[in-house]
């Protein structure tokens, strides 16, 4: 799959894309939580956040590229976990029934030097289309205080505040949020 918009250019990751993509996520986790979270609860984030390769794997992982600079990724899941990365504990690789479970949406990066250019959004329509092509009727995330704005946008609606304690005992916070693909379509 791949869609354009304006510069930018949405296509499947690969393994290669793993080192860019674990860069890009460091400083969009430094940058872009730092406005709403002090400097230890950045740090603990890194510990619950990160790159799934089981999204790469399952090719349900988008980079946005533009040019040949990849300044965005995310995807989403067809498995239970509902966010972490590679390193992160509680993580189920159990698969979702779409007639009755929500397909996840996870791991959302902008690079802070393109954020407010449509690269989020991008994500999210590339993963709601495909989750609905794969018959789910609903998506839900485990969104940062730093995503939330964007998803309200975006239609997803707030289902539950929660936090994710860490090795450190510092709780990020988090927002389960939520969308009907039905809207969308």
């Amino acid at each position: 799959m791949t869609i354009t918009s304006a510069r930018l250019r949405l296509r499947l990751a690969n393994l290669e894309d793993v080192p860019v993509l674990s860069s890009l996520m460091t400083v969009a986790i430094r940058d872009l939580l730092a406005g709403f979270l002090p400097p230890e609860g950045v740090q603990a984030s890194f510990e619950i956040m990160g790159l799934d390769t089981q999204l790469i794997l399952d090719g349900t992982y988008f980079v946005i590229e533009d040019g040949d600079e990849i300044v965005g990724c995310g995807g989403w899941s067809r498995r239970a976990t509902l966010f972490g990365g590679d390193h992160s504990a509680g993580r189920d690789a159990a698969l979702l029934d779409p007639a009755t479970d929500a397909a996840r949406v996870r791991a959302m990066y902008t690079h802070p030097a393109h954020t407010r250019k449509g690269v989020g959004r991008l994500v999210l329509e590339a993963c709601e289309a495909a989750a609905r092509a794969e018959g789910f009727a609903r998506v839900e995330m485990a969104a940062t205080m730093g995503g939330v704005p964007l998803y309200r946008a975006c239609g997803y609606e707030d289902i539950e505040p929660f936090t994710a304690k860490t090795s450190s005992g510092y709780e990020v916070p988090l927002i389960r949020m939520g969308k009907s693909l039905a809207e969308a379509g």
